[in-house]
């Protein structure tokens, strides 16, 4: 189900009803599973480039009465990815064969640190700064890269500018990419 090579498009202003649609679903699908549900990932953020895939990251107090509900996901089209990540779930729904959407679902202990949100909403507060990684998204889906190797060769401008948003709520640095 993954991409040969990497898309970016210009900013789609559906995206965020399609996220909002895609976060009721899932809140009355599977209720009172999740605490907290967002829309996260270039997608969340308006004007900004990027895949056309929405990310969406829930909260829930504990992961394994979500994936005793996984059935409920299967429902809704999202199937389960692992990516060595074990700090969450992940689920992955696709249209036409093409990813669609991304469901992280992390704990609510981790939730008020996630970078992923701080990520996004240091973007919105710094149009710059956005530029500045759209251009990279672009630079890099213009080679052909692939998907693996797009994610690392973000890092270090997406650890640049996590860094700044935590700094910015007076948290410490810590890496971006968790294992």
């Amino acid at each position: 189900m993954s991409e040969p090579s990497i898309q970016i498009v210009p900013y789609d202003p559906a995206w965020p009803a399609r996220a909002a649609t895609a976060m009721r679903e899932l809140l009355d699908t599977l209720p009172g599973a999740f605490a907290e549900i967002e829309h996260i990932g270039s997608t969340a953020v308006p004007g900004l480039a990027a895949k056309p895939i929405i990310d969406l990251m829930a909260a829930a107090e504990d992961l394994a009465p979500v994936e005793r509900r996984e059935s409920a996901l299967t429902a809704l089209g999202y199937s389960r990815h692992f990516n060595g990540m074990t700090d969450r779930l992940l689920y992955v729904r696709a249209r036409g064969g093409v990813r669609a959407y991304h469901l992280h679902v992390v704990t609510l202990a981790g939730w008020p640190t996630r970078n992923q949100r701080f990520f996004r909403d240091y973007l919105r507060e710094h149009p710059e700064d956005a530029a500045r990684y759209a251009e990279l998204k672009q630079a890099l889906a213009a080679t052909g890269i692939d998907p693996g190797d797009y994610a690392r060769a973000k890092t270090e401008l997406v650890q640049e500018l996590t860094d700044r948003a935590r700094r910015e709520r007076g948290l410490p640095p810590v890496p971006v990419w968790e294992k």
